[in-house]
């Protein structure tokens, strides 16, 4: 084997080693090692030079890649997914000619989808979904993201809150998580503009949580301008310290009547 190649492989399974451990200090420092040791092979994008032992590095650059995209679930490091799957993405769309399918494609992609629906990022979500073939489609990782997005949509939070339950892989749990919490802060900043106060059984239902003391954790951690008392949660608070911001009518109207002056002297 090639002495660089051999050098990226022993240090990918001690990267690999780590990442069992659970030590992900050591994972990123062996993942930019790793990332420097790629440059020098010319096989990878975006040169795809066709050197002897390019399959073989086609296939090890990927795997790198896709557990830096994994680890930066891990780490709940959502630029660093960006970066990564960005760097991987030419090795599902450009190289899959040159190389055998990925068992992880499907995992890594629904991840990156999860990821735009979470960021609210919608548009790109859609766009990523028009890339993908009609068999890709039906992968559960895929048709998990694609149920959640329409679930988001039609504003139907117990399916969304609930399919936490059916998740294809642990790694969608972190998403998961973070679009519970967009969902209920959403839903919270609704209730505090529609309401002065509600029982906290009515809060408890509203934000989607199965007991009192998980509201009152969310109360204290998310909105501590909001009291707790008597059985209420009390909006009024939040209400009064939000800046109420004045319209200047008068201001509107001259400008409005400059611009048809403006118009009238043109025509």
């Amino acid at each position: 084997m090639d002495p660089q190649l051999t050098e990226v492989s022993q240090q990918l399974e001690r990267f690999k080693a780590a990442f069992v451990r659970k030590d992900f200090n050591s994972c990123g420092d062996l993942l930019s090692q790793l990332k420097v040791l790629l440059t020098k092979f010319t096989s990878l994008p975006p040169l795809f030079e066709n050197t002897p032992n390019a399959a073989q590095e086609l296939t090890i650059a990927r795997d790198i890649y896709e557990h830096a995209v994994v680890l930066s679930v891990k780490t709940e490091d959502q630029d660093a997914f960006e970066r990564d799957f960005f760097q991987l993405k030419p090795y599902y769309v450009d190289a899959r000619n040159r190389l055998p399918p990925s068992p992880q494609e499907n995992l890594i992609l629904g991840l990156n989808l999860l990821r735009l629906l979470v960021q609210n990022r919608i548009a790109e979500f859609h766009t990523e979904l028009e890339l993908l073939s009609s068999a890709t489609l039906e992968n559960p990782c895929i048709k998990h993201a694609v149920e959640l997005e329409q679930s988001f949509m039609e504003g139907a939070y117990n399916r969304v809150l609930s399919a936490r339950q059916t998740a294809p892989d642990a790694t969608y749990v972190y998403f998961m998580d973070l679009l519970a919490k967009t969902i209920r802060d959403e839903i919270a900043g609704c209730s505090e503009k529609a309401y002065d106060y509600v029982s906290i059984s009515d809060a408890r239902q509203m934000l989607l949580f199965s007991s009192d003391q998980e509201l009152l954790t969310y109360v204290k951690e998310e909105h501590p301008e909001w009291e707790v008392k008597d059985g209420l949660v009390v909006f009024q608070k939040a209400k009064e310290t939000a800046p109420c911001k004045e319209i200047p009518s008068l201001q509107l109207i001259n400008q409005t009547l400059s611009y048809a002056r403006e118009l009238e002297r043109i025509v």
